[in-house]
């Protein structure tokens, strides 16, 4: 079990994490979701007693990481975004360092260490030096030493950061794996990286906690919405009035670009969308503005993930939606 209360962390001025709680009592993989920036890794690094909080605390399996954090972290396997490998050792030395460092018999340690390699599929390079190894291959390694001791949880941060979709693939599935018998926690700041793989997703933004639920239950929440975007050669003004006139339109954002161009979305919500768009369409042609592309589909778990973490920067979040936009299209009008 891990018990996050109000963990914060300050670095001057600045907060990296803000009144951070969670609890995670059943095994499964879970991810912590968010920008580049969000926090992640700080939490990451509270949760396994390498960095402490300037506020609140972490319990594993009720053993205080700080005042416990012998007894915590045998709990705790940590693989963190760069793999501690020496490049002058190989994979077999690698584990046989933690195995000793954990406090292993010769006995345990042997065969754990022949578990762990045969499930991240290192024993064929287990004599090869470890400067000597691929990115995909030192991840596995990683993968392998954050298993030694046998962990009840295994803390992941940003594990296919690199690999090709070979191995991402590969890694996800020993994530599955490791999940069914312990706690697995992953870093991400790919939403379908999480969405493919997790039990349940914390969202973080802006050192801030946003969400813990279940990849099913966050989606519901935009289930009845349809987003309708389109670009209009008219002003922001322009645009506000005719959209004044709309109703049901919600969570409006409006980017105004180019020599007198706007591009536009809302959450038009369950009504009659052809309608919708027929107005629009009439709208602006009254007033001679026309519109240039219009897209309409249905919201989708990536739409709550960015406007939640658009919170982190209003700019970066308008890019996001502009390139998304782009890419995904939708049903064309």
């Amino acid at each position: 079990m891990i018990e996050a209360l109000n963990i914060t962390k300050r670095y001057g001025n600045h907060t990296a994490v803000s009144d951070v709680s969670f609890t995670i009592s059943d095994t499964g993989v879970f991810g912590l979701l968010g920008p580049n920036g969000a926090g992640k890794s700080t939490i990451m690094n509270i949760m396994t007693g390498c960095l402490s909080a300037t506020e609140g605390s972490v319990r594993i399996n009720g053993h205080d990481i700080v005042s416990e954090a012998a007894e915590a972290k045998k709990l705790i396997g940590y693989l963190p975004e760069i793999p501690p490998l020496y490049p002058d050792r190989t994979p077999e030395e690698a584990l046989g360092f933690v195995a000793m460092n954990k406090g292993l018999s010769r006995q345990d340690a042997k065969e754990q260490i022949e578990h762990a390699m045969e499930a991240t599929r290192i024993t064929e390079v287990a004599r090869r030096l470890c400067g000597n190894l691929s990115k995909g291959y030192k991840q596995r390694v990683g993968l392998a030493q954050a298993m030694i001791g046998n962990p009840s949880i295994i803390v992941l941060d940003e594990p296919t950061v690199g690999l090709d979709p070979r191995e991402i693939i590969e890694i996800r599935g020993l994530m599955r794996d490791l999940g069914k018998e312990r706690i697995v926690i992953f870093s991400s700041h790919i939403l379908s990286e999480v969405e493919a793989t997790c039990k349940r997703i914390l969202v973080i933004s802006g050192g801030k906690l946003l969400e813990f639920d279940t990849p099913e239950n966050l989606a519901k929440k935009y289930a009845d919405a349809t987003l309708i975007s389109f670009t209009a050669l008219a002003s922001e003004t322009e645009v506000r009035g005719i959209l004044s006139q709309i109703e049901h339109a919600s969570k409006l954002k409006i980017r105004p670009f180019g020599s007198g161009k706007c591009q536009v979305s809302f959450n038009s919500g369950a009504v009659d969308q052809e309608e919708v768009c027929s107005r629009l369409f009439f709208a602006f042609s009254d007033i001679r503005k026309p519109i240039v592309e219009m897209t309409v589909r249905q919201a989708s778990l990536e739409d709550l993930y960015i406007e939640m973490t658009d919170n982190v920067s209003n700019d970066q979040g308008a890019g996001r939606r502009l390139i998304r936009n782009l890419a995904k299209g939708g049903s064309r009008k």
